[in-house]
Parts: C-alpha cells; sequence; structure tokens
C-alpha cells in the first residue's frame, strides 16, 4: 500500500515536471513571436529588412540540428526497445551536434561581424539577428544540459520511469529548440 502511494506520488510528480517544461515551451514560443513581430513593424516602417545575406554557417548549423533531433528521436526509440547501447550512442551523437550547433553558431556571428554587420548598429533588424540567434542559443545550451542528464541517468542506471521522465522532458524541449530554430532561420532568410 504504501509503496503504491509513493508510485503514485512520483508519477504526480513527473507529470507537474513535465507540465512546467511545456510552459516553458509556450512562453518560450510567445517570447520569440514577440521578437519576429517587431522585426516585421521596424522592417516596415523602415521600409527595409536586415539587408544581408546571411552566412552559410547558419544553413549548416541548421542542418546540425535536425540530424541531431534524429539521433535523440533514435536514443528515444532504442530506449523503448530496451537497446541501451544504441541509446547510449544516440544521445552522445546528439550531444555532440549540440555542441557543434552552438560553435557554428559563433562562426556565424563571426562572420556578421566581420562584414560589417555589429551587434550595436542603427538598424535594429541587424541587432535583432544576433538577438534571436543568442537566446536560441541559450536554449541549446539547457537542451543540452536535459540531454547530459538523461545520458547520466543511463549511465547511473536509475529506475525505468526516471530514466523514460528524462527521455521525455529532453525530446519534448529538444525537437521544440529545433522546430524554433527552423522558424526563425526561415523568417530571417525571408526576411531580409
Amino acid at each position: 500500500m504504501v509503496q503504491s502511494l509513493n508510485h503514485q506520488e512520483a508519477n504526480s510528480n513527473y507529470k507537474a515536471k513535465k507540465f512546467i517544461i511545456w510552459l516553458f515551451v509556450v512562453s518560450s514560443t510567445i517570447m520569440f513571436a514577440g521578437w519576429t513581430s517587431y522585426y516585421i513593424v521596424f522592417a516596415a516602417s523602415k521600409s527595409k529588412g536586415h539587408g544581408l545575406v546571411l552566412p552559410d554557417m547558419f544553413l549548416y548549423s541548421t542542418a546540425v540540428l535536425l540530424v541531431s533531433s534524429i539521433c535523440l528521436f533514435l536514443a528515444a526509440r532504442a530506449f523503448r526497445n530496451g537497446q541501451v547501447s544504441s541509446q547510449k550512442t544516440f544521445l552522445w551523437a546528439t550531444l555532440l551536434l549540440g555542441i557543434v550547433f552552438g560553435y557554428l553558431q559563433v562562426e556565424a556571428w563571426v562572420s556578421l561581424y566581420q562584414s560589417g554587420a555589429f551587434l550595436v548598429n542603427n538598424n535594429a533588424a541587424i541587432s535583432l539577428i544576433y538577438i534571436v540567434s543568442g537566446i536560441h542559443l541559450l536554449h541549446i545550451f539547457a537542451g543540452l544540459l536535459l540531454i547530459l542528464s538523461t545520458l547520466l541517468g543511463v549511465y547511473g542506471e536509475i529506475s525505468t520511469e526516471r530514466l523514460q521522465f528524462r527521455m521525455e522532458v529532453s525530446s519534448i524541449f529538444w525537437h521544440f529548440i529545433d522546430i524554433l530554430w527552423i522558424y526563425l532561420y526561415v523568417f530571417l532568410l525571408l526576411n531580409s
């Protein structure tokens, strides 16, 4: 009886924490929607966008992020099938690809800076490129911490319920930031 109550309490705790992740996803979506709305209003009032050719590194980082999402999907599938070795491999791949994404973002900023597009300038649209990609990179860092937590859980041999919770939360968050980046990249491409 006591064990059953503890199990129900743990499930309620996991559901509450997962709900918090969903609230974060919704609030982040609203935040980025606000910035892109500001961009549209600014560009319309000044009759200009950022006027830049986006660095190729943004395209490469998009491809890397897509592959990382596929790896995380495969890690979740391996977990469901009880393939611990495959799960570890795909989690490591996701983690490494997330780090590569971050590196490519920094390289894109360097390319922008070298082309004369500085963070602080008289065109807020250019500044917004740095802001949205920088805040997105902070989300990537948070996602990497979640994936690392899942990976440590696999190696630490935690309970199946707890590991399932970590996989679900990591997947929700990582796929969200993947979709968010695709939206931001396409938005910036279309509004140049």
